[in-house]
């Protein structure tokens, strides 16, 4: 059994407060870009469960990938029927980009599993255990346009929220950036605009009501990735940004538009057409 597990991008992100407990509050719209994706299949063994990892090279052991972790969440709560099995990664989605590509593994995972398996777990049983996965992983379980607050993890609907007339330009430069450290360079504050009200905001003033807190502290470390911006913006965007705590950047066009971009920087480009 095969699913492709795909990208986010973040359209708006404020950090409003530190927590007591390490995590930071958030707002945000998580919007799914389908068409940029890993690759991920289950079938039958009759050896001890594998995983096996193709495509980019994923750092760290095996025991942190969220495929894993998924498994193990899964196998620990249903030991005889989750057993058994080969699971096949084939990675294209970069890691440390903001487009929540590990997350999306980890998630599509658990609900992989519950078909193959035959667990019959509900969508919301999923979320739960995909909170312990991360605090973005329950949203790809849903896998719409969501408003997310408190971690990620809170999330609420938005069915008006739709972008498939447009198209989306990412600029994915191999600058890796290390969620931690960006959430250390941002001082929390209340947010500029209430995104649940974004579909109802036409696009042509997105631009001057809706950013980013982690641009300005990002883009002064990494000034490319503000420069990309510019360009996809000089190339007619209606409305660009970084996607969650970077490196990727996106900009949204109209339909059959893109910005033709030249960087000092190596990059992996995406477009939905």
């Amino acid at each position: 059994m095969l699913c492709f597990p795909n990208c986010k991008i973040n359209i708006g992100l404020y950090i409003t407060n530190r927590r007591n407990d390490g995590y930071h509050d958030l707002e945000t719209v998580f919007y799914p870009i389908k068409s940029y994706h890993d690759a991920l299949e289950v079938v039958n063994s009759d050896y001890d469960t594998q995983l096996h990892v193709t495509g980019i090279d994923i750092v760290g052991e095996q025991e942190d990938n969220l495929v894993w972790k998924a498994y193990q969440l899964l196998q620990e709560r249903f030991p005889v029927k989750v057993r058994g099995l080969d699971i096949y990664l084939r990675k294209a989605l970069p890691m440390g980009a903001g487009l929540g590509g590990g997350s999306a593994d980890g998630a599509f995972a658990l609900k992989l599993l519950n078909d193959f398996c035959k667990l019959g777990l509900s969508d919301d049983l999923l979320a739960e255990f995909a909170l312990q996965l991360g605090s973005d992983c329950p949203f790809f379980i849903y896998n719409t346009p969501q408003y997310a607050k408190g971690r990620g993890e809170l999330l609420e609907p938005m069915p008006l929220l739709d972008l498939s007339g447009y198209s989306i330009q990412l600029i994915c430069p191999e600058v890796h950036i290390a969620t931690g450290q960006a959430f250390s360079l941002i001082t929390p504050r209340a947010a500029l605009y209430d995104l649940r009200t974004l579909a109802y905001l036409p696009m042509a003033k997105w631009k001057d009501h809706i950013q980013n807190d982690f641009e300005d502290a990002i883009f002064s470390q990494h000034p490319e990735l503000a420069t990309i911006k510019r360009k996809l913006y000089e190339q007619g965007a209606i409305y660009a940004s970084m996607s969650g705590s970077g490196s990727t950047i996106y900009g949204i066009f109209e339909k059959g538009k893109k910005a033709t971009i030249e960087s000092a920087l190596s990059f992996k480009e995406h477009y939905t057409n």
